[in-house]
């Protein structure tokens, strides 16, 4: 990231997930699985670090392992929204960057974290900035799970979507995996909130659709390497937690 820039975290995390309830409380390595995502997070070099909240219970425990935590609405839509209101009550100034880093994500690499409110900082015409890696292999394809993005010849998004795309008529092509992670500044999100959800965003159920939905312009982050996985189901968090077991000390289990 180049000298001076500054950017806060904000972590939205919910209680009622309808596929895995209470999920940022899941325990991995004895630690509630959002405060990992705060541990994450602090090691980015962001110069504060929230988790957005709708949940008492997802407050006390953020607030008992030495994070913040704001109280938020229950009614949001969405990530963002709920990173909005954050954003407000913080009293961000509209230049701010701030990070959207979900509540699911406890594997996520900090330099990535920077890397996204980097790439906001160099692109003043991008109202969002995100990331994505390249997917090698058919199963992840074929996985609505996995988000697809198409970019266009700047790195900007022109889609994303739960289907594979493109779809190829003949052999090869290239695609990339869409994280969940977003940069913006605090102005836009005041204006984020205020746009009204498009079908687009309903069907594929994707907040980031309504960005696009209404003329915004997304900036995308290539990684070459694979971005770690977030927690989506009950399976998903078997997985991290092997992962955490086999991290050598100092890594993930001391982080």
């Amino acid at each position: 990231m180049k000298p001076g820039t500054r950017f806060s975290v904000v972590i939205p995390a919910r209680y009622a997930s309808s596929r895995f309830p209470g999920k940022p409380l899941a325990d991995l390595a004895g630690r509630p699985m959002v405060v990992r995502v705060c541990e994450r997070a602090l090691a980015s070099g962001a110069r504060a670090v929230h988790v957005a909240t709708d949940d008492e219970r997802i407050a006390g425990a953020v607030r008992a392992h030495g994070h913040a935590a704001l109280m938020t609405r229950a009614d949001h839509a969405c990530g963002t929204d709920r990173v909005a209101e954050a954003a407000r009550s913080l009293g961000l100034a509209d230049d701010e960057i701030v990070v959207n880093v979900q509540g699911d994500e406890p594997l996520i690499e900090p330099a990535l974290i920077a890397a996204v409110a980097a790439l906001l900082d160099q692109r003043r015409d991008a109202d969002v900035s995100t990331a994505c890696h390249p997917i090698r292999d058919a199963q992840s394809l074929a996985n609505p799970n996995v988000v697809k993005v198409v970019l266009d010849a700047r790195g900007n998004a022109l889609y994303f979507s739960r289907s594979q795309i493109p779809h190829p008529r003949e052999p090869g092509g290239s695609w990339y995996r869409h994280a969940g992670i977003y940069g913006c500044r605090a102005g836009f999100l005041k204006r984020y909130a205020a746009l009204a959800p498009c079908e687009l965003e309903r069907v594929e159920a994707l907040e980031q659709l309504r960005a696009l939905w209404h003329g915004c312009r997304i900036a995308v982050c290539v990684s070459e390497s694979v971005i770690a996985p977030g927690v989506d189901t009950p399976r998903d968090l078997d997985q991290v937690r092997a992962l955490f077991d086999q991290a050598p000390l100092g890594e993930e289990r001391k982080a």
